[in-house]
């Protein structure tokens, strides 16, 4: 975050005059509180490879992680070697990268790589769909956090150098689908759900890389955790496991409450909040999924007294958007759905239009949402600009012409650029570019 007087007097001009509004920087994964929202005002709506295209910068390899903002610079990950557009086949080729590109220019300032800890997952089923770089790192404005799986989190400053690298186990997720869920940080602790690699949730020292609490039991969930509050005020540390939520003290690791939601087996969407609620989803198909809104501040066994409602709707993989009141979402049929935040009943449902059928059917992507937009970016057939607000309106339908490749990121926003990751290049558009 900025800070000093000059911001100081540029916030309070932006106030008086309402001057357009720029977000500062998007840290994580959905930005600032795991939210997906932005305050931007600026954004573009429409784009292609010929309008509001700022930059486009090519990636040493693929990747399914979503690009971070800090200082002015982007962060992203990639693989490359071993399941890399068929370019090599041994699992010891495999190589994990952290890119660093000027927010301005689109110049890439640096490139590393971590090498394999074998063997690896093969390169096959639900894994090639998505591949071995799906972890959004995070940064607390000091370091930036990546979780490369059986390779560990590793610690990264600014300039590029390696602080640390620390394992959090080896094994493999069900199914050898892979692993992907992003690494958050809260006080001093960098967390991280590794649930493919061991079984649990863990916790690390921000500086030193050194365990600082473990929780086992921690299975088939690829769910991205959260940090959220209580009515008194109290921070708690959520992560859905199959069907349930569960609730942490963030500082200890000790386990507070659950609930049963009904969210299906394999939960990938993150947690979100507003003031002490939480809402959680999960599904594979109408009738195997759910979203729900649950309090927080349990002590226990709270599926009868904290589980607010439950809706039938699903969401197999993108996170939910929050905005005035009304969750916004995509299953995997094509289907944009928003649902009434304080009773759980539906608003609409509706198809995206354009783009095709057969690509509208996958989306890894969450949404996110700006100036009364929410911005939802498809696999295959580009991004979908839906206004926000009780009834269905697709305001467009952008895509870059000359890529081909897959969309699996969730955007970055930050001063009036969005920033969106393929499986070959890094874009940034911007209003009037």
């Amino acid at each position: 975050m900025r800070i000093g007087s000059v911001c100081c007097l540029v916030g309070f001009l932006v106030a008086v005059l309402g001057s357009p509004s720029y977000g500062d920087d998007w840290p994580q994964f959905r930005g600032p509180g795991l939210s997906g929202r932005s305050p931007d005002t600026t954004l573009p709506i429409k784009w292609s490879d010929n309008e509001n295209l700022r930059w486009k910068t090519k990636l040493p390899g693929p990747g399914s992680s979503s690009p971070i903002v800090v200082a002015k610079k982007v962060f992203v990950t990639c693989y490359s070697g071993y399941g890399a557009g068929g370019s090599a086949t041994e699992q010891n080729n495999l190589r994990r990268h952290l890119v660093s590109v000027d927010a301005e220019s689109g110049k890439e300032l640096w490139s590393k790589s971590i090498a394999p800890v074998l063997p690896e997952d093969n390169f096959r089923g639900f894994l090639a769909q998505h591949g071995y770089a799906s972890h959004t790192p995070a940064s607390d404005g000091e370091r930036v956090y990546c979780f490369f799986g059986k390779a560990g989190v590793v610690a990264f400053g600014l300039d590029g150098k390696q602080l640390w690298q620390t394992s959090v186990g080896t094994g493999s997720a069900t199914s050898g689908w892979g692993t992907g869920a992003s690494p958050i940080f809260h006080g001093d602790l960098v967390i991280v759900n590794a649930s493919a690699e061991s079984g649990t949730l863990r916790a690390l020292n921000k500086k030193t890389g050194k365990e600082v609490w473990k929780v086992d039991g921690v299975k088939n969930t690829w769910c991205t955790p959260a940090v959220v509050q209580t009515k008194e005020g109290k921070p708690e540390l959520l992560v859905t496991v199959p069907d349930e939520v569960w609730g942490f003290d963030p500082a200890t690791g000790k386990k507070l409450w659950w609930a049963k939601v009904g969210i299906g087996e394999f939960p990938i969407p993150g947690v979100i909040s507003e003031k002490d609620v939480a809402y959680v989803a999960g599904g594979r198909g109408k009738g195997s999924g759910a979203v729900a809104a649950v309090r927080t501040g349990g002590r226990g066994d709270v599926t009868k007294t904290h589980v607010l409602w439950q809706s039938r709707e699903y969401s197999p993989v993108p996170t939910p958007v929050l905005v005035d009141g009304r969750l916004y979402c995509l299953n995997d049929s094509g289907f944009a759905f928003c649902i009434d935040a304080a009773s759980g009943k539906g608003v609409y449902r509706e198809r995206l239009l354009g783009g095709g059928a057969g690509g509208n059917r996958s989306t890894y992507a969450s949404m996110v949402a700006a100036h009364g937009k929410i911005y939802a970016v498809s696999r295959t057939s580009g991004t979908y600009v839906i206004a926000a607000g009780d009834k269905y309106q697709q305001i467009a339908h952008n895509s870059f012409a000359s890529d081909k490749s897959d969309f699996n990121g969730t955007p970055a926003i930050s001063d009036g650029q969005m920033f969106l990751r393929s499986n070959t290049h890094l874009y940034c558009v911007q209003k009037g570019k």
